[in-house]
């Protein structure tokens, strides 16, 4: 466990105007910050005092993100509280507990001091918790001390006079449930009368030295001691659990076949609504083009706006059930024994346990995962866990995998009807990334990322029933991610590629596609990419697609609206892709984007966290050969052996 720290309160700070709403000067918000270890709640806390009105945002300057929401209170005012990363102490290793660390003391200049602190604490955790409430109160803000998972604490037989701890704290402390929401009513109060007692002086403990371990755990210990804190006996069912799940031979066995159901049940389920959205996105565009006269206004919201951007918006469905199941495996607390069990494996190829976080966060997105690095130590353990986190497979290539699977794999089913191709197909390409991932982190870590090995540590969060509120607000943001990325960069491409499709006029009129200013820089690239099973028309999706992944199926979406056949007469962009890809090309396109660095916003975060360009140049440059010769092959044996 980290040192135990502390330091003299400063004077507060006025609200960041670019953070929060503006308010008079004599009336300015009152923030509160939520600081609590990792798995103590804070999250599930701050999603049941907020709801809808919460944001994410990066602190300035750095690429920690943190949650900025509205609580309303009884009174109709309003409280506007910050969720912090999580620390066990206020001694910072890594970016993430740096920020949390300045925040509190009012160090960031761009971003005002807390005027009240929620320090949330795992009831059942509390012995090693504890050490946490040393530092905090001796900031000397208003404090309220919550000790979570109340109803697991006494489920489980543990107990704690919350009253004898409030006396020895010298500060408000409540028993509650964040996932439950029992003892809300506490943080209401809390939050009700932090406005009133922010003129008062705080009222001091006696606190222990607090650089010294050992005396900060005593002192833990001893008020632990003084409120009778009984702590829970381990659930029968979490030993029984842990017992199959960390297995060294049961524990992979059961997250392989946990990986295959999921991907799966993404095929099976999400199929239904996936047609039903894009049902609805064709009849529009029948509609749309018999109400408006025929015009170039027309043709650019129906063959380049709406062809575009709803290619895309109809994988919405699949990818927010990826998410659901992701944040089933993790609020389960199921995800942390998977770290477990993957630094296992990575420690051969050189990475360590904390790599997992941030390449498991990639699944989602690069740009957080590589954010996530922060909390690897070892400079080198970090670059290298930051080159190999574009190759997990993304959200953003889900589209892409969906729509050339869907388009040239038969849905023939495999192991007794439990799974099918199309499902086997696209869990290939995952294990493709993770196992290029790994192999190119050995190659680094014997080569130019030499380093020593550093131990890994990891708390186990409780196995818990994730809440609806917390998976709804969690796929809600996914939603507003995903279609805030239609809206911008797919809608800004298709209205692009619709305008270089038209031009430049022949006697007036629109020339072929293959003539216009997008087929010339098709054509310009063909050459390049058809030892592939590319043509110009798969070219120029990967041009745009350097945008981001999922562009490339706007822009088909959109070139196939243009030429007016297959997508208006409602035969899909799939029997469109088949006319112009063979089997070996789709193969070969598969490979493409398994391996291609085909995303501008993550090679500037990596720009960010190196201090330069010479990383991302060399992350572009062999992301780029990798892909190119994965392809290459790819096509010639699957050529080869279809004749």
């Amino acid at each position: 466990m980290s040192d135990c720290h502390g330091a003299s309160p400063r004077a507060g700070l006025l609200p960041n105007p670019s953070i929060l709403p503006p308010r008079p000067a004599n009336d300015r918000p009152i923030i509160v910050a939520i600081v609590g270890p990792p798995n103590a709640g804070k999250s599930t806390l701050f999603n049941r005092l907020t709801g809808l009105r919460q944001k994410v945002a990066n602190f300035p300057g750095v690429t920690v993100e943190h949650r900025m929401g509205k609580a309303k209170l009884k009174d109709n005012h309003e409280v506007f509280l910050v969720d912090l990363p999580g620390v066990y102490s206020l001694h910072p290793r890594a970016e993430d507990e740096q920020v949390t660390h300045d925040v509190l003391k009012g160090e960031r200049g761009d971003f005002p001091k807390p005027d009240a602190v929620i320090l949330i604490l795992d009831a059942t955790n509390l012995g090693r918790h504890l050490v946490l409430a040393a530092p905090i109160l001796d900031l000397g803000l208003p404090t309220l001390v919550l000790l979570n998972m109340a109803d697991d604490l006494e489920q489980r037989g543990g107990k704690v006079d919350i009253a004898a701890l409030s006396s020895d704290l010298n500060t408000p402390v409540a028993l509650i449930s964040a996932s439950k929401g029992i003892g809300i009513e506490r943080i209401q109060q809390f939050l009700m009368g932090t406005a009133a007692r922010l003129n008062a002086p705080p009222a001091r403990i006696e606190l222990p030295v607090l650089q010294d371990v050992p005396k900060c755990r005593q002192w833990a210990a001893k008020l632990g001691a003084q409120a009778s804190y009984r702590a829970p006996a381990p659930p029968l069912w979490t030993r029984r659990l842990d017992a199959v799940f960390l297995h060294p031979v049961a524990g992979p066995l059961v997250f392989a076949a946990v990986v295959v159901a999921v991907f799966q049940s993404i095929f099976s389920w999400a199929k239904p609504l996936m047609d039903s959205l894009q049902g609805v996105l064709l009849n529009f565009g029948h509609w749309l083009t018999t109400v408006l006269p025929d015009s170039p206004w027309r043709s650019l919201l129906v063959d380049g706006i709406l062809s575009g951007v709803g290619s895309v918006v109809v994988f919405l469905p699949q990818i927010l059930l990826l998410f659901l199941f992701i944040g089933i495996l993790e609020d389960s607390g199921y995800l942390a024994r998977a770290a477990l069990i993957a630094d296992r494996t990575m420690a051969k190829f050189g990475l360590q346990g904390k790599s997992f976080i941030p390449l498991l966060s990639a699944y989602a997105c690069a740009v957080p995962a590589v954010m996530a690095t922060r909390v690897i130590e070892n400079k080198r353990d970090r670059i290298a866990t930051i080159m190999i986190a574009p190759l997990m497979t993304c959200s953003a290539r889900l589209p892409v995998y969906t729509l050339i699977i869907a388009a040239f794999i038969p849905n023939i089913p495999l192991a007794g009807g439990f799974f099918s191709l199309p499902a086997a197909t696209m869990l290939s390409l995952y294990i493709l990334g993770f196992a290029a991932a790994i192999i190119t982190a050995r190659v680094l870590k014997s080569t130019i990322l030499q380093s020593r090995g550093s131990s890994f540590i990891l708390e186990m969060p409780p196995y818990r029933w994730p809440t609806l509120q917390s998976l709804s607000l969690r796929l809600l943001d996914r939603a507003k991610i995903f279609l805030k990325r239609a809206g911008t960069v797919i809608l800004l491409v298709a209205v692009l590629l619709w305008v270089l499709a038209h031009l430049p006029l022949e006697n007036g009129k629109t020339p072929p596609l293959e003539h216009s200013l997008a087929g010339m820089v098709g054509k310009g690239i063909e050459p390049a990419i058809k030892p592939l099973g590319f043509n110009w028309k798969i070219g120029i999706g990967l041009i745009t697609s350097l945008a981001a992944r999922e562009v490339i199926v706007g822009t088909l979406g959109t070139i196939y609206g243009i030429e007016g056949d297959e997508l208006q007469q409602s035969k899909g962009l799939q029997a469109a892709v088949r006319q112009d890809l063979s089997t070996a090309g789709a193969v070969a396109l598969l490979i493409f984007f398994a391996f291609a660095m085909q995303c501008f916003s993550t090679l500037a975060v990596v720009k960010r966290e190196t201090g330069g360009w010479r990383w991302p140049a060399f992350q572009f440059g062999y992301m780029l050969a990798l892909a190119y010769s994965g392809s290459w092959i790819a096509f010639h044996i699957t050529r080869y052996f279809l004749g």
